[in-house]
């Protein structure tokens, strides 16, 4: 299956008050609806999937909302098993981790800039440089 399409359809970051000492941070992600939709540059049937990616921080303190489609072009075989488990409102298997790290992906890169706008604290730690310890060796 493959990703043709991805857009953001609304982004909301609020802080509510001043963060102090560490807290915890929790991501989700919610499929809101799948529908076939047909595409000027395929013959096939595409799916478009409506999400929604929240960042909450704990105690209400900050909030950071994306929402938007991703636009999938599967096989007639993914096609057909993507709806019949759409009916029961879930995602198969074989295709829910790659399209959330996707959406993942995309979303938190917004995010990152966006919290250091608002001075939040980065809700994914980032790489950082350490000083090298010195073995026996080298003294």
């Amino acid at each position: 299956m493959q990703i043709i399409g991805f857009n953001l359809t609304k982004i909301s970051i609020e802080r509510k008050d001043k963060i102090i000492g560490s807290l915890q941070i929790n991501q989700s992600i919610d499929i809101k609806d799948i529908v076939k939709e047909k595409i000027p540059i395929s013959e096939e049937e595409a799916l478009k999937m409506r999400f929604n990616f929240t960042i909450n921080y704990q105690e209400d303190l900050a909030k950071a909302e994306f929402e938007g489609n991703l636009i999938l072009l599967p096989t007639k075989e993914e096609l057909k098993n993507f709806l019949k488990e759409w009916k029961d409102k879930k995602v198969p298997n074989e295709v829910r981790i790659p399209l959330f790290n996707f959406i993942m992906n995309k979303c938190n890169i917004k995010a990152l800039a966006l919290e250091d706008e608002l001075n939040l604290p980065f809700h994914i730690p980032l790489p950082k440089v350490n000083p090298e310890n010195k073995s026996e060796d080298q003294k």
